[in-house]
């Protein structure tokens, strides 16, 4: 356990997918009842240019519905179902913030409304057939809610993350007050010197990379970045990441993880 006053963030991935259905309102309201200091999502563009919280590029694992988001509509999407295929999901019971589509509008208006501090990690899928069309809305939308330009008293505060690096100095370019998160599932050539691309403030590795490059936090730390790992939610893998003292934790079981920080 982290010596003196050391205490990660901790991230609910996805809404923390492992006790309810992924990106579902339900899923990030029961990640801030339990604590959670922030949370992370991911976004795609519909065909009409809503942004959605879905990973996968298509619906069959996370819906009943079948084919890839990018070519549905808004209209299309609200008719599935996102939360029947979770064990977490009662059976016996109809609760649509358990099943309805989230849009990244809904999920700030949630967030604004709760009356507490939180972080949102807001992640851009790529490649899209959408291009740079992704951020723009993205972008547009932030300044929609005042949440482009975050100043220190701001409840909510959005960081971007991706895994493209273009993506990144996109978002640099159109709002450079929006931290950026530069994701890795493993490490480009340049970057295990604790190198970051161009537009990016922090790094996000897998913690299969951190186990796998053991140098590579510490090369981050020293060249004077923070560091977000994903998708801790074994105790080993807590633990590693822990004695790297990294900035924020993001997990499927913030639960589990709160419990192993107690008081710290």
């Amino acid at each position: 356990m982290p010596a003196e006053n050391y205490r990660p963030l901790v991230f609910a991935h996805r809404g923390g997918a492992d006790a309810l259905p992924e990106h579902t309102l339900g899923a990030y309201l029961r990640a801030l009842e339990e604590g959670a200091d922030g949370l992370e999502c991911d976004v795609r563009l519909t065909r009409d240019g809503h942004l959605v919280c879905v990973h996968d590029g298509r619906l069959e694992r996370t819906s009943n519905g079948r084919g890839r988001v990018s070519a549905k509509t808004l209209a299309d999407l609200e008719t599935l179902n996102f939360g029947s295929w979770h064990p977490g999901y009662p059976a016996e019971e109809e609760l649509p913030v358990l099943s309805r589509l989230l849009t990244l509008e809904r999920l700030l208006e949630a967030l604004l409304s709760s009356g507490r501090r939180v972080r949102l990690l807001i992640e851009t899928k790529h490649p899209s057939r959408y291009g740079a069309e992704v951020e723009r809305r993205l972008v547009r939308m932030l300044r929609h809610y005042g949440l482009a330009d975050p100043k220190p008293d701001d409840l909510v505060q959005v960081t971007v993350m991706s895994f493209a690096a273009l993506a990144l100095r996109r978002i640099r370019a159109q709002a450079p007050g929006v931290p950026r998160v530069f994701l890795m599932e493993f490490v480009p050539p340049g970057l295990g010197r604790g190198r970051l691309p161009f537009g990016a403030h922090a790094a996000g590795p897998g913690v299969e990379v951190i186990r796998a490059r053991p140098g590579l936090l510490p090369a981050i730390r020293a060249a004077g970045h923070q560091t977000y790992v994903w998708t801790v939610n074994e105790p080993a893998d807590l633990e590693l990441v822990l004695a790297h003292r990294v900035d924020g934790v993001i997990t499927d079981r913030p639960r589990f993880v709160l419990d192993q920080l107690g008081g710290v």
